[in-house]
């Protein structure tokens, strides 16, 4: 990777090499992720590669590829000036097809008193938001993009990038933290305007402690305040297609997923605002063994 600048980043359980033929995202990523364990040495689980698809787009209408030890060919450039959401991107890519240790499920979680909150939906479901507004609450922020359940012992472990923001979310976060949290506006991306946050210090500083699952959501944002049960099946179906390694892990995964789906209990979620949903998660909490 000669010409390439390069940074290392370890977050949670997996290290990152990001190699850049621009020096802005790197520099972008340094400064948010200044406050995590340095990497010393040269080894890492996965590399992130950001570069010109064409040459002369190095500097001409300056365009991002996103590679790696995993790539989609078909994925489409971002501009320069989203560099930093192509990086974020890039280390989701990598996790997502070449994690092996954990069983991924595509949601956000905190932790209280050594157990865990789960909560998983689609895009705009709110789970992001939840979780940042509930780690500035008391609870410790364990990630955003993945939950890592340990096959073995049934833990989760803390994964905890940059929370990403979209949209509406961005003001409504920006009400209650300070400026110095927040990474640059980008406006304009393919999932619509994105802001990234800094995750509070105590979610680094404690990013190798791992929790109980306890609980786990499908929050609906914009609808009436309710809470519904949910069948076993429903639920098993739903965290399978939120899995991006369940079928690499093949009966590993099948085995981490049936005791979770077992053991945990769920609740569909569906709220208008970050209070309302606050109110109803402290109340099933309260009600936990």
């Amino acid at each position: 990777m000669n010409g390439l600048n390069h940074l290392f980043l370890t977050v949670g359980p997996a290290r990152f090499r990001l190699a850049s033929s621009w020096q802005e995202p790197l520099d972008q990523l340094a400064s948010l992720y200044k406050t995590y364990p340095a990497s010393y040495d040269d080894y890492a689980d996965f590399t992130v590669r950001l570069e010109p698809e064409k040459p002369w787009r190095r500097f001409v209408r300056p365009s991002v590829h996103i590679s790696g030890d995993y790539w989609l060919p078909d994925a489409a450039p971002l501009p320069l000036s989203q560099s930093l959401l192509a990086a974020e991107m890039g280390m989701n890519l990598q996790m997502a097809l070449g994690w092996r240790r954990h069983l991924l499920l595509h949601a956000s979680s905190v932790e209280k008193d050594g157990k865990a909150l789960l909560m998983t939906g689609l895009s705009g479901s709110g789970k992001s938001t939840l979780s940042a507004m509930l780690a500035e609450k008391g609870w410790r922020f364990m990630g955003d993009e993945f939950a890592l359940l340990n096959p073995d012992t049934g833990m989760v472990h803390s994964f905890p990038r940059l929370i990403s923001l979209k949209n509406e979310a961005i003001a409504a976060m920006q009400a209650i933290l300070p400026i110095n949290r927040f990474g640059p506006m980008m406006k304009g991306t393919p999932k619509g305007d994105i802001r990234h946050i800094i995750p509070p210090l105590n979610a680094v500083n404690r990013m190798k402690e791992t929790a109980k699952p306890a609980l786990l959501l499908f929050p609906r944002f914009g609808y009436d305040p309710v809470l519904r049960d949910m069948g076993k099946s429903e639920v098993f179906v739903r965290l399978t297609q939120a899995s991006t390694n369940y079928v690499a892990l093949g009966e590993t995964g099948f085995r981490a997923l049936t005791r979770f789906v077992d053991t945990v209990p769920t609740k569909a979620m569906d709220y208008q605002s970050g209070e309302q949903a606050e109110e109803m998660i402290d109340s099933l909490w309260s009600k936990l063994p």
